[in-house]
């Protein structure tokens, strides 16, 4: 049949891609779901539960209005240089990451927390930065070497915040 039989490069990619889902289904089992963040110095230690982080870096929950500055201010968080979502004051929202309209009802508190601690964690080709990580990193600028994008508390925020879109 015309148009049945795959290109080689099609073929590789696809290979490759289910490659690295078995991988990483491979390293989630024999680490039975769980890991520590560790190398980190500073930072508050985390447990990785799967694909979240259950608990809270501090202890306490995120104020959703602190979360929802940072997300929108473009010197602290970035976020809508990639991401859009349900901020009509807002302009220039990026296209190149999911629109955040809804995603309090599509991840729980625990994957939005991982997410925005080490996004590679879930996605090792992701483009987001890691906001609460600072080992392995290359191509880091001067001010940040070292540093987290964010403190702990901001990332509490920002995951309070984003729980709050639902729709």
């Amino acid at each position: 049949m015309a148009g049945s039989a795959r290109s080689p490069q099609k073929f590789s990619a696809e290979w490759s891609g289910k490659r690295s889902l078995i991988g990483v289904a491979a390293l989630l089992i024999a680490s039975g779901g769980v890991g520590i963040a560790a190398g980190d110095a500073g930072l508050t230690r985390h447990k990785i539960v799967g694909d979240a982080v259950p608990n809270s870096l501090t202890g306490t929950a995120g104020d959703p209005a602190h979360g929802r500055a940072i997300l929108v201010n473009r010197q602290v968080g970035l976020c809508l240089l990639c991401h859009s979502g349900p901020f009509p004051e807002e302009r220039l929202q990026g296209s190149l990451a999911p629109d955040l309209a809804g995603v309090g009802s599509r991840l729980s508190v625990g994957q939005l927390r991982l997410r925005l601690i080490d996004a590679s964690r879930v996605n090792p080709g992701t483009i987001m930065p890691p906001y609460y990580r600072t080992d392995g990193l290359t191509r880091v600028a001067p001010a940040y070497a070292g540093k987290p994008i964010l403190t702990a508390e901001q990332v509490e925020d920002v995951v309070a915040f984003l729980a709050t879109l639902t729709k």
